[in-house]
């Protein structure tokens, strides 16, 4: 990079160095046992990057980190993003082996594990040189480390996270977010929503996903304050409702009938929140207008993902009590879109078409995947594998997926991962899984084997999937079916969309098979 490129540098460490000045008493991070200013936010930042250099960890190299959320995990990017250091956020749902898989694929020089997960991380063979865990050497770590800024340039387009999304061939893929990707996207939230510095954030959802990474982190670069929690509790993120004004509340499939009868039972006061929701097309459309009542705040309508941040269709909200009529998108800021055929032309109004995008929200592309990575950039758009209808006055109504995908519960499954595993076991000679609505979850996976002996039971093969796939991947329902029953294509392969059609509605055929 010359002089004249450098000029347009910018990266996350640097805006929320430059909140330690402006507002250095303004609270940034805030959890059950602590809080922290802006000051001494940045201050432990520091002395954390000098950790790392000690432990001659440098520009590019990998920290990753396996934890529940806690103020270390933000603390973590933080530092990294001042040294050029990339921070793969482990899974911790995932199984052994896919756990394994990820490491090994990113190759990190040092792990930051919580107690939580120690026992896990040392149940596998993963070679990495160096572990600190959390709640034992932490604290002392930053304590006899020194406050100095790192003189590192970090340039833009260097990567910050990786996170890891399902992948079609049935192991997960790190997904690079660079510090231009993530300050676009924190634009993005700021432009779309109108959230400021006095908008707070509540990361209760896993800071593996994007959902509490991306927008913990915009919410730092704005301004605002993070509050962090430990995963769902209900009654705590109520108590922070009541006393706290927040931007968005992440509500996701699984968790929001939870939430609402617990508003409901504690006759809840909720102070100020801008929007609620995610995923709409996942939620029963009674809890969208009993949810948005009781919040005061519309729905948020997001089509977004990993990849992409918030774009390419997040700008719609759900008016508040009211069931939708419609579940369609509007095209968020700060990306262009475009539907296409097969042949990568575009497709008219009322046409389906593939979502393509462009725009500076995008990752980076997948860790070390060239091949996949050719293939979803081809002709300088990123293909999302994602069906659309553009309508006359703008709107996009979501069709389909390209690349099957199951959302459970705001975690992505795809099928290819189930089967993968079911046709490892002995006993199974063909299997497909698809997906199903799910009251909770939005969809579950549900899988239809064809056996090679009678002997084997959906109870065996259960307990075969539970020990090799995280357990919201793990199907359902395991189904028996005649291997000459499953309805192929010419060239032999299962038809995916047609054992879903005639699992929803062909009674003949379920007759055929035998569940759990």
């Amino acid at each position: 990079m010359n002089a004249f490129d450098s000029a347009f540098d910018l990266a996350v460490g640097d805006i929320v160095r430059k909140h330690a000045v402006v507002q250095p008493h303004a609270i940034a991070l805030e959890s059950a046992e602590r809080s922290l200013t802006y000051l001494g936010l940045n201050r432990r930042v520091n002395r954390l990057a000098q950790v790392l250099l000690s432990r001659g960890i440098r520009h590019g190299d990998r920290v990753a980190i396996l934890s529940e959320n806690c103020l270390p995990y933000l603390e973590l990017e933080l530092a990294a993003a001042k040294l050029g250091v990339i921070v793969p956020c482990l899974n911790w749902r995932l199984s052994d082996a896919e756990l394994l898989h990820c490491i090994r694929l990113t190759e990190p020089s040092l792990i930051l594990v919580s107690e939580r997960y120690v026992m896990q991380l040392a149940r596998i063979d993963h070679g990495v040189p160096g572990t600190v865990v959390i709640e034992r050497e932490y604290e002392t770590l930053l304590a006899n480390a020194t406050e100095g800024e790192p003189a590192i340039d970090v340039a833009g387009g260097d990567g910050l996270v990786i996170l890891y999304t399902s992948g079609t061939t049935g192991l997960p893929k790190g997904a690079l977010i660079s510090h231009r990707a993530m300050i676009a996207r924190a634009a993005t939230f700021a432009a779309d929503y109108g959230i400021t510095r006095y908008d707070n954030y509540l990361a209760w959802s896993p800071l593996f996903h994007m959902a509490a990474t991306d927008f913990s982190l915009a919410t730092l670069m704005l301004g605002g304050k993070v509050i962090v929690q430990d995963g769902l509790q209900v009654d705590r993120m109520i108590t922070v409702l009541e006393r706290e004004p927040i931007g968005w509340l992440v509500a996701m499939p699984g968790m929001i009938e939870n939430l609402i009868s617990a508003i409901k039972r504690r006759d809840a006061q909720i102070r100020s929140v801008r929007m609620v929701g995610a995923m709409a097309d996942l939620v029963p459309l009674q809890q969208i207008a009993e949810l948005t009542t009781l919040m005061n705040a519309p729905y948020l309508n997001t089509f977004g993902s990993t990849e992409t941040g918030l774009p390419p269709a997040s700008a719609a909200m759900l008016p508040i009590g009211q069931i939708p009529a419609s579940l369609s998108k509007r095209e968020s800021g700060f990306c262009r879109i475009r539907l296409v055929d097969a042949d990568g032309n575009d497709v008219p109004d009322g046409m389906p078409g593939e979502l393509i995008i462009r725009g500076p929200t995008l990752f980076s592309g997948y860790w070390r995947a060239d091949q996949t990575n050719s293939e979803d950039f081809r002709g300088g758009w990123f293909h999302m594998g994602d069906m659309f209808v553009r309508q006359p006055d703008g709107t996009l109504d979501f069709v389909d997926r390209v690349k099957y995908l199951i959302k459970s519960g705001g975690e992505n499954i795809y099928p290819a991962e189930i089967e993968r595993v079911l046709l490892a076991h002995p006993d199974v000679m063909d299997a497909v899984v698809v997906r199903q609505r799910h009251e909770k979850w939005g969809e579950v996976p549900v899988a239809f084997v064809a056996p090679r002996c009678p002997e084997v039971s959906s109870a065996a093969l259960a307990q075969w999937c539970s020990e090799r796939l995280a357990s919201y991947k793990q199907p359902k329902e395991i189904r028996f079916v005649v291997e000459t029953d499953f309805p192929r294509s010419s060239t032999g392969k299962i038809q995916r969309h047609e054992v879903e059609r005639m699992w929803l509605t062909a009674k003949t055929w379920l007759a055929s098979c035998e569940g759990t």
